[in-house]
C-alpha cells in the first residue's frame, strides 16, 4: 500500500533531514515530521492517488495554453460550498479548469480579514459548508477535469485559534508558538527595522495581549498573532494541516504571505534565507505525499523578489508565482496611455527562464498598490507622490474626461498616498462609456492571454459586472473599499451572457472567443519564444511570440484614438479575430488591438 511513498520519501529523504536539522537540530522532531508525512499518505484516498498518478504522467498540465483560471469568493458565487458545486456547468461553460477559492476555514466574524485570520484549520467557516463538502466540490471539479486552489494562511493564525487561546491562559508551550514577550524592548527593537503593511489601519508590529500580559507579534492585524516558525512543532503541525487540505483534494496549495514567515531581529523579517528553506521542504512533502499537488507562492513584491521563490533547478520550491507587477504596471499604463513602463516590466519578466510559470491576471480580490519602478519613471520626469495622486484621479473618474471609476484604499493624505479599488469594468469605464469600456475590456483581456503562464479571471469579470456600492450602506464594510468589487455575483446578469445585445453578452461572448483563439493556436504555447517590440509609438504595446514555425504579433493600443501601426518586412499576417489577411501596415481602433499570426498557412 506504502511502496509509492516508500520510493518518493527514500529519493527525498536525504535532502529533506539535511533542510529540516539545518533549522531545528533537533532528530526527535524530525523523526516525528517523517512520521506525520506517511500518516498523511495512509490518510489519502485512492481516488487522489490515482489523481496524483495522472499528474505524474502530464507533470507541466498547469502549462497548458488551455488552461484558464477565475478566482472567487464562495458566498458571492454560490452562497454555499454546495452552491458552487451546483453551478460547476456554467464555469464550465466558460472554459473554466482552475477554479481558486478565497479563504473558507473558520475564523471569526468581523475579525478576519476577508478569511485571512483562521481559527480552525480543519473546519470550514459553518455557513459555508463542511470539510466533507469540501472534498466533494474537489472531486466534482476532478470529474470535469477542473483544478481547485485553496488559500493556505501560514504566516499567523487567528487570536481564537486553540493555540492562541491557550498562550492567553498563560500556557508557555503554547506561548512559544508565537512571538510573546514580557514588555516592549524586544519589539521596539524590531520596529527599527520591520517596515509596517498597514501603516495606517493597523500600525506597528505588535499588540500588548491583556489577558496574558505580554506583547505579541501581530504584523498585520492585531486579531492575527504571528506564528513562530523557529519552533518545529509550528512548522510540522502547519504542514500537517496543509497536507489536511490537500487530501481533501486541493490541487493547489496558496502559500498566503510566504516571504513573512520566518523573523528575526535586526532584519526586515521578509524573504529571510530560512523562508526559502522552509518551502522547500514543504515541496518535498507535496512531493512524498500528495505528489499531483502544486505549490503557488503569493509573493507580493518586485521581481527580484519573486524569482527566488521558484527555487531552482535542482531544488524547486514553488511550481507558480503571481505576476503581481504586472498588474499595477498595466492600470498605470490605461491610465497613462503610455507603454514605456509596462513593456520595460514586461522585459524583466520575459527575460526570465521560460519554465517559470506565472499566474496572470487583470484584477483580484484585493486593491491595486502602485509599487511600481519609479526609478524607471523618473527619467521622464514622473515624481512617485505626484504621479500616485494622477493615477488616482484618473482611475476614480476624478481627473477630466475619464470614464473609470474606482475608490481609493488606505488613503494616507500625509504621505499623498493611497491604493485603488474597483472592478475591470467599473475601472475601464464601463459606468460612463459602455463602448469605451468593452473595448479596453476587449484589448486588456487579449492582453492577459497573450503573456506566458496562468490567465486567471476575477468572477463576474466575464460578464462585465460593474462596482457594487451597497458596501457603504453596511457598517462592517463601509471602511473596506475593497469591498466595492466583492460584491455578490449577479446571477440575474448572468442570464443575460446569451444575448449578444445586452453588455453581459457582448463581454461574455467576447472573452470566449479569445479564450477559443488562444487554445487554438500553438503561438499561444508555453514553450513559445516571447519578446516584445517597437511598434514606433508609445501608446501601443507590441508583443511577439514564436513556436514550432508560427509567429503571432500582439498590437496593444491603450490609446483612446485610433494608430497606425506599421509592420516590418513584407511578411504576410493573418489577423486571428478578422480572418484578413495584413502585411504592411495595421490600423487599431481607439483602446482597440490585433492579433496577426503568420506561419506557412496564410502566407
Amino acid at each position: 500500500m506504502n511502496e509509492a511513498f516508500d520510493t518518493r520519501y527514500a529519493r527525498a529523504a536525504q535532502e529533506m533531514k539535511r533542510l529540516y536539522l539545518s533549522l531545528y537540530h533537533d532528530e526527535h522532531a524530525y523523526d516525528y515530521f517523517a512520521g506525520m508525512l506517511r500518516r498523511c499518505h495512509e490518510a489519502r484516498r485512492p481516488a487522489l492517488r490515482a489523481l496524483d498518478a495522472q499528474r505524474a504522467e502530464q507533470p507541466d498540465w498547469f502549462k497548458k495554453q488551455d488552461v484558464l483560471g477565475m478566482l472567487m469568493y464562495t458566498q458571492c458565487f454560490g452562497g454555499t460550498l454546495n452552491g458552487v458545486r451546483e453551478h460547476l456547468d456554467y464555469l464550465q461553460e466558460t472554459d473554466v479548469n482552475y477554479l481558486h477559492l478565497m479563504p473558507l476555514l473558520q475564523s471569526p466574524k468581523d475579525r478576519s480579514d476577508g478569511g485571512y485570520a483562521v481559527a480552525d484549520f480543519r473546519t470550514v467557516q459553518p455557513e459555508l459548508g463542511t470539510m466533507e463538502d469540501l472534498a466533494q466540490l474537489a472531486d466534482d471539479c476532478h470529474d470535469r477535469g477542473m483544478a481547485l486552489c485553496l488559500d493556505f494562511v501560514m504566516n499567523h493564525t487567528s487570536e481564537d485559534h486553540e493555540w492562541a487561546r491557550r498562550a492567553r491562559a498563560g500556557e508557555v508551550e503554547y506561548q512559544q508558538r508565537y512571538f510573546f514577550y514580557d514588555d516592549w524592548s524586544i519589539p521596539h527593537m524590531y520596529e527599527q527595522t520591520v517596515p509596517q503593511v498597514f501603516p495606517t489601519t493597523a500600525p506597528g508590529n505588535f499588540t500588548w495581549c491583556e489577558q496574558a500580559g505580554k506583547v505579541v507579534m501581530t504584523t498585520f492585524y492585531p486579531y492575527q498573532w504571528d506564528l513562530n516558525y523557529a519552533n518545529p512543532t509550528v512548522f510540522n503541525d502547519m504542514t500537517e494541516n496543509m497536507l489536511f487540505l490537500c487530501n481533501q483534494g486541493v490541487v493547489v496549495i496558496r502559500l498566503d504571505a510566504v516571504p513573512y514567515i520566518w523573523k528575526a531581529l535586526h532584519t526586515t523579517c521578509r524573504n529571510l534565507p530560512q523562508v526559502h528553506t522552509l518551502v522547500r521542504l514543504m515541496r518535498l512533502a507535496c512531493e512524498c505525499v500528495c505528489p499531483g499537488v502544486l505549490l503557488l507562492g503569493e509573493v507580493v513584491m518586485e521581481p527580484s523578489k519573486v524569482v527566488p521563490y521558484f527555487g531552482s533547478v535542482s531544488e524547486p520550491e514553488c511550481h507558480m508565482l503571481y505576476n503581481v507587477t504586472t498588474m499595477a504596471s498595466t492600470w498605470h499604463t490605461v491610465a497613462t496611455q503610455d507603454v514605456r513602463l509596462l513593456r520595460h516590466q514586461l522585459n524583466q519578466v520575459f527575460a526570465l527562464p521560460g519554465t517559470y510559470t506565472f499566474l496572470n491576471y487583470l484584477r483580484c480580490h484585493d486593491d491595486i498598490g502602485w509599487g511600481l519602478d519609479y526609478g524607471f519613471l523618473s527619467q521622464f520626469g514622473q515624481g512617485e507622490v505626484p504621479h500616485k495622486r494622477y493615477l488616482n484621479d484618473y482611475l476614480t473618474g476624478s481627473w477630466p474626461g475619464s470614464a473609470s471609476r474606482g475608490e481609493l484604499y488606505n488613503n494616507d493624505p500625509r504621505l499623498g498616498d493611497a491604493r485603488l479599488c474597483g472592478t475591470t469594468a467599473s475601472l475601464c469605464g464601463a459606468e460612463a462609456d459602455e463602448a469605451l469600456a468593452y473595448r479596453r475590456m476587449e484589448m486588456l483581456h487579449a492582453f492577459l492571454l497573450t503573456l506566458s503562464g496562468v490567465p486567471v479571471l476575477y468572477s463576474g469579470d466575464e460578464i462585465g459586472q460593474k462596482n457594487d456600492y451597497t458596501y457603504h450602506d453596511d457598517p462592517v464594510k463601509r471602511e473596506d473599499s475593497r469591498y466595492l468589487h466583492r460584491g455578490a455575483f449577479s446571477w440575474s446578469d448572468a442570464q443575460k451572457r446569451n444575448d449578444p445585445e445586452s453588455w453581459q453578452g457582448k463581454v461574455y461572448r467576447m472573452i470566449g472567443e479569445l479564450t477559443r483563439i488562444r487554445r487554438g493556436n500553438r503561438a499561444f504555447d508555453a514553450r513559445a519564444n516571447v519578446w516584445t517590440f517597437d511598434t514606433g509609438s508609445d501608446h501601443v504595446l507590441g508583443i511577439g511570440r514564436y513556436f514550432e514555425g508560427q509567429k503571432l504579433l500582439a498590437l496593444l493600443n491603450f490609446c483612446d484614438r485610433e494608430l497606425e501601426v506599421s509592420l516590418d518586412g513584407q511578411e504576410v499576417y493573418m489577423n486571428l479575430r478578422s480572418g484578413e489577411r495584413v502585411s504592411g501596415c495595421v490600423k487599431l481602433p481607439p483602446c482597440g488591438f490585433a492579433w496577426l499570426r503568420s506561419d506557412r498557412e496564410t502566407i
